[in-house]
């Protein structure tokens, strides 16, 4: 779960770029569904719901976090984080540890997010 500064534009653009479905939809929280699993579930900054705010409005999101996703579909991955004009930290290539292909961009609030080959 991550907090967002607006959950309905945060949700739309996390649809396009991970090929998910939304699971619950609205302006304070979504889940996000791929092959009917959960992967992200989105809260908006500001709501507290029963357990107080997610994040501080203040302070700047996503600092020392990175959202990985790992995908089956690597390459029709990459092509949906460009699709969606998606700012890009760290271009396709091969994580030599892992041994699998990576690309490493940020997310409308500026969470780093991963997605790996499988």
């Amino acid at each position: 779960m991550i907090s967002v500064a607006d959950v309905e534009k945060a949700g739309r653009w996390y649809r396009k770029v991970l090929g998910a479905a939304s699971g619950h939809g609205g302006v304070e929280y979504e889940q996000l569904l791929v092959d009917g699993e959960l992967v992200l579930q989105l809260h908006r900054h500001d709501v507290g719901h029963h357990h107080g705010t997610i994040g501080d409005p203040g302070r700047p999101t996503g600092n020392g976090v990175a959202v990985w996703f790992e995908a089956d579909a690597f390459d029709a991955a990459v092509a949906r984080v460009r699709d969606a004009e998606a700012r890009i930290v760290t271009n396709e290539h091969r994580n030599p540890n892992s041994g699998h292909r990576e690309i490493w961009f940020r997310d409308l609030d500026g969470y780093l997010v991963v997605i790996a080959e499988a």
